[in-house]
């Protein structure tokens, strides 16, 4: 497998992972979204008041769900910046 279809599967892995806590395993919950910031990205959430504003901001249809769509847009939002200032990081990581 590849190096992209591996970070593809591992991201489909976390989001069903979080996903299934409660009630619709398509889509997270506020909480759930809440649990996986902090297990996953435990630097990036500073407060609930972020958090209000991330979901506020994946959330594009208003209901109050993130589906997995809305997540993938998060992930590569999160990435963009990420790659422009650490490429020689990841590139050691690629053969």
């Amino acid at each position: 497998m590849s190096h992209l279809e591996t970070a593809m599967g591992m991201t489909i892995a976390v989001f069903d992972k979080y996903a299934k806590a409660q009630g619709n395993t398509q889509t997270l919950t506020k909480a759930e979204l809440k649990t996986l910031l902090e297990k996953e990205l435990p630097n990036f959430l500073s407060g609930q008041d972020a958090l209000d504003r991330i979901f506020k901001d994946l959330d594009e249809n208003g209901d109050s769900q993130v589906d997995f769509k809305e997540f993938v847009t998060f992930v590569a939002a999160l990435t963009s910046p990420t790659l422009s200032y650490n490429k020689s990081d990841f590139s050691e990581h690629i053969t």
